[in-house]
């Protein structure tokens, strides 16, 4: 009778070994906690970032728009359109909303009042192959990542004019950008660390997310494999976690580990941010939709 019992508790651990993280309880969600559809209707939503108040600002990439939901009311309405086929975006400290403007493969700065200030233009006199998503570093510098992905209403070459697909460097003050990861193959979801030591780099092309050192002039170094993973967009929470997106989001503990899965009924997972008054409501973008979900630990600050 007891080595029955052994026996069958041992096939049951197999069972649960083999079950998908996010299929049993998630330990980031709050008790009771799901994943609930926020809105929908939309062609491919992309970008999410939330203001001070948690408010999230989402793109529209095919129908050229930036969205905003509302944190307190839960609605949405269109906040600038057209927009310049935007697709990462990220809140600077005095309320501008960065996007990385596809449509001529620039990174816009984009004020309150929706007053756009071109950032980035080129680089060495030719054009990007199309700002995907950037990052904001504590002193107000900050990185973005340039894949190729050609676009149908490009009116330029759907070929590469740089040398490579690359992770560039923008001083705060301004200026040329400054290639800092020039060996990834296909860069695209990038966050930091709120105290700006350390870079996390989605190589989506490779199915890999590396971690660097930020160094102070904004070189890049100590270059370290953190998960055999690749991601379109991420995130960080306030225990160090990083989450990535692409088949629903998958999220790492600091060590490389996952620790959670959340299962999202799209083919296709883009980006998530942290939104809401409390900084707990997972933001995710999927395809025609937005979903949501509430933790028990707020967004990275």
């Amino acid at each position: 009778m007891i080595a029955r019992h052994v026996s069958k508790i041992a096939s049951l651990v197999f069972i649960l070994s083999l079950v998908p993280a996010g299929a049993a309880d998630n330990p980031l969600l709050v008790p009771g906690g799901t994943v609930k559809k926020l809105g929908g209707g939309y062609s491919f939503t992309e970008g999410p970032s939330a203001d001070r108040e948690g408010n999230v600002y989402f793109t529209d990439q095919p129908n050229d728009r930036i969205v905003r939901w509302d944190a307190a009311t839960g609605k949405f309405t269109d906040w600038l359109k057209p927009a310049g086929r935007a697709n990462g975006t990220y809140f600077d400290k005095a309320g501008n909303l960065l996007a990385c403007a596809d449509e001529k493969n620039e990174l816009w700065s984009i004020s309150p009042d929706q007053k756009v200030t071109v950032l980035v233009r080129d680089f060495g006199g030719q054009m990007l192959n199309g700002p995907n998503d950037l990052w904001i570093r504590p002193d107000g510098a900050l990185y973005f990542t340039d894949p190729l992905y050609p676009r149908p209403y490009w009116k330029r070459s759907p070929t590469t004019q740089q040398p490579g697909e690359r992770v560039y460097f923008l001083p705060a003050a301004g200026g040329a950008p400054i290639p800092v990861a020039t060996d990834l193959k296909q860069p695209n979801g990038i966050i930091g660390t709120p105290d700006g030591k350390t870079l996390y780099v989605a190589d989506i092309g490779a199915g890999k997310t590396y971690a660097y050192d930020i160094e102070p002039g904004g070189s890049l170094s100590k270059k370290r494999l953190f998960c055999e993973l690749g991601s379109d967009g991420m995130t960080l929470d306030a225990e160090g976690n990083l989450y990535l997106t692409g088949k629903g989001v998958t999220v790492f503990n600091p060590a490389g580990k996952q620790i959670a899965h959340f299962d999202i009924p799209e083919s296709w997972t883009a980006n998530v941010t942290f939104g809401g008054r409390d900084r707990q409501l997972l933001f995710i973008t999927a395809g025609p939709s937005v979903y949501g979900a509430q933790l028990r630990v707020k967004g990275a600050q």
